[in-house]
């Protein structure tokens, strides 16, 4: 899920910076000390994850964890998932540093959106629905994300209208892999560390 540098036009690339500039800003003003160890934790997830590739069709995917990265950190997603992809950059070229804006926000952003979305229904006594909670974050965060890249390569030139297609609907098989994955995770979590999820024990 990764765009690399030299595809994306100025304006995008700016765009993107700027946004996920504002993700990160507010995931570090809502940041505790006592957040910092969750945060890098998960940033070691989606850093490993990320580097788990899976062949489909002509083109290739990889498990991002980013939705359960969503649902237990909020906005702090942003600045997690933005040091991932830095390591990542500097370490793998995976995508690159003047991409790292738009890709952070095409990543950050679904995260926010499952958690708000779906934080309540994993906070439930009731395990099938935790289940599905876990599920439809980690599907829905890689389906939004691949129309976020879509949307990328779209705006910046209307050649790669047809690739942006491509990837996106290559995300699919990934998105109900992450979301069993998630499913399992979360389900996990609430019946061990249920306050990292906001629930009581």
């Amino acid at each position: 899920m990764h765009i690399s540098e030299g595809v994306l036009t100025a304006p995008v690339l700016i765009a993107g910076a700027l946004l996920a500039g504002g993700g990160v800003a507010i995931g570090l003003a809502k940041m505790r000390p006592k957040d910092v160890p969750e945060v890098a934790v998960l940033s070691s997830a989606f850093f490993v994850a990320s580097l788990i590739h899976i062949p489909v069709g002509p083109v290739s995917s990889h498990l991002v964890l980013i939705g359960i990265t969503g649902l237990l950190l909020g906005w702090m997603a942003f600045p997690s998932i933005l040091v991932g992809l830095t390591l990542q950059a500097i370490l793998f070229q995976y995508g690159g540093l003047t991409t790292l804006g738009v890709n952070t926000f095409n990543m950050a952003f679904p995260a926010l959106v499952c958690h708000m979305l779906f934080a309540p229904m994993v906070k439930s006594r009731l395990p099938r629905k935790v289940w599905l909670g876990g599920f439809l974050a980690g599907a829905l965060s890689i389906i939004l994300g691949g129309i976020l890249i879509a949307l990328s390569l779209a705006a910046s030139n209307e050649g790669f209208v047809e690739v942006g297609t491509l990837i996106a609907a290559s995300n699919l098989p990934i998105a109900i892999a992450e979301g069993i994955l998630t499913g399992f995770c979360v389900s996990f979590i609430s019946k061990v560390k249920p306050e990292l999820l906001g629930m009581k024990r």
